[in-house]
């Protein structure tokens, strides 16, 4: 009799409670689908791309007017590769509102790489963080270097191995003083800075750092002329430099870049 009677009281308890999770249920489906719709989009991190090519991206189905299946999505589902994109973090600032956070690699310059049609993007270990023919504003371009191949996410492999310490001091040095030039050109051993109408000779790549710091406070009173700054003659033991009216190197142009698609 006892057991009877749990399991009829059990049968009561399940009656009224399934009414009720299923009114919970629907509660939430409802609140699902009328509350998290996605009205603002609001997107940090980038410089590379704009907030709204970013926004396609991550907004890419039918389903993307929910907010809560785009975060659910970003966090469960393997991400679209995007060119210098290192990852994006999506999160709710609120039912309505996506917050994308853009982590985008981190890239001091790039080489063009003739074998295969496509520049080479280094970060500041050397390591090809990404091939592709797109140029990006801003980034330092490095001119005259044999580079007969490079593999993503492997070490930029040069002839002379001091010649990718030196570049990756140089562009690391430049990025400090916010001094980007057009493009850098390795002659040999020597290296030239071209600032449009301005080059700086620096000459081989020893005392960097002096020579770097020395034309940061030169090119603000020479940036009217054309001509070069020779600091090639720069040593520690005669620290005079001088510029050059009207003198100015030709860059070979074939080298520069890679076709834009």
């Amino acid at each position: 009799m006892r057991k009877k009677r749990r399991k009829q009281r059990r049968r009561k308890i399940l009656v009224t409670l399934l009414p009720v999770l299923a009114l919970v249920v629907v509660l939430a489906v409802i609140m699902v689908w009328k509350v998290f719709v996605v009205k603002d989009v609001e997107v940090v991190g980038n410089e590379i791309y704009s907030d709204e090519q970013i926004e396609a991206w991550a907004l890419n189905d039918e389903y993307s007017w929910n907010s809560l299946y785009v975060v659910l999505k970003n966090h469960f589902q393997k991400q679209e590769e995007i060119p210098f994109v290192d990852s994006i973090e999506i999160s709710l600032k609120s039912p309505s509102v996506l917050q994308i956070e853009v982590t985008e690699k981190s890239i001091l310059g790039y080489v063009y790489i003739s074998s295969l049609g496509q520049n080479a993007y280094f970060d500041q270990d050397g390591f090809v963080v990404e091939l592709s023919t797109d140029v990006i504003d801003g980034t330092m371009k490095i001119v005259g270097l044999e580079v007969e191949d490079a593999v993503l996410y492997e070490k930029l492999e040069l002839e002379k191995s001091s010649i990718l310490k030196t570049l990756l001091t140089l562009t690391q040095l430049l990025e400090k003083y916010e001094r980007i030039p057009d493009c850098i050109y390795i002659d040999g051993s020597d290296i030239l800075l071209s600032y449009g109408d301005i080059q700086v000779d620096l000459g081989t790549g020893s005392s960097l750092n002096e020579k770097i710091q020395r034309m940061d406070q030169i090119l603000p009173q020479i940036e009217d002329k054309t001509g070069t700054l020779h600091l090639d003659i720069w040593t520690d033991s005669d620290t005079d430099v001088y510029f050059k009216q009207d003198e100015l190197t030709d860059i070979p142009v074939d080298q520069q870049t890679a076709p834009e698609e």
